[in-house]
């Protein structure tokens, strides 16, 4: 969503948004400035971007300095996931996204959690990309059927999770062999972004770290392609 007028209402009305894009040379003044405290009241992530950045996320020049996302579908809590695991009668199976910003790796990881048998996929409110309708198509239709959180803070959260019993497990190559045990239990999988990895205190709180076999010339694998093999290994055990 583009334009002065059409975010303004969108915000006043209330309706849920992920992040209010606001051209950098332009955020101080006019009626952007009076948009930003509005997305700010409303409790909505405020990002700088470039124009160029604006125009890639709605498509067209004529945005006026703001973009709005919008989430592709409605996020959940935390304790919404717990719940469905509870229903199945089955012990907790989740993937955390820890800074994937590509929509289409983030909508890639969301259809494997899927496929493999996760009751749900967290993601942080900042750094990381939106459930917008290009991580929806990336995830194939997937976002339909898994529930997606989003969190104010991933390290809060992981905590909170761990006083419910699940063990975490994350993706760096300073892990250990990724079967070299089997993983049972209230789990979660945690994936870093490529190049950046984990982050340091995401990386602190997991329990153990699992490492890819590399036998080529590259250091490391896609994020998705990463879940991939890791869910898979997860979910034979279940």
């Amino acid at each position: 969503m583009a334009g002065r007028n059409a975010v303004t209402e969108a915000l006043r009305g209330g309706r849920p948004a992920d992040a209010l894009f606001v051209a950098r040379e332009g955020a101080a003044g006019g009626s952007l400035r009076a948009i930003v405290a509005l997305a700010k009241a409303r409790g909505v992530v405020v990002k700088d971007a470039k124009r160029e950045k604006l125009a890639q996320l709605c498509g067209t020049d004529h945005h006026q300095g703001v973009v709005l996302t919008v989430a592709a579908r409605a996020y959940v809590e935390l304790e919404d996931i717990l719940d469905i695991a509870q229903e199945k009668n089955e012990t907790p199976f989740l993937v955390l996204c820890d800074g994937i910003e590509d929509p289409h790796n983030l909508g890639a990881v969301i259809r494997t959690a899927e496929a493999a048998g996760a009751h749900g996929v967290v993601m942080p409110q900042r750094r990381s990309a939106p459930l917008s309708q290009a991580v929806a198509r990336a995830s194939a239709g997937a976002v339909e059927y898994i529930p997606v959180a989003r969190v104010a803070n991933l390290c809060a959260a992981m905590e909170e999770l761990k006083s419910r019993g699940l063990w975490f497990y994350g993706a760096d190559m300073a892990g250990e062999p990724y079967d070299a045990k089997p993983i049972t239990g209230a789990i979660a999988l945690v994936i870093g972004a490529e190049g950046r990895g984990l982050g340091r205190l995401v990386k602190e709180r997991c329990d153990a770290l699992l490492a890819l076999p590399m036998r080529g010339q590259v250091n490391s694998l896609n994020a998705s392609v990463a879940a991939g093999i890791l869910l898979y290994e997860m979910a034979k055990y279940r």
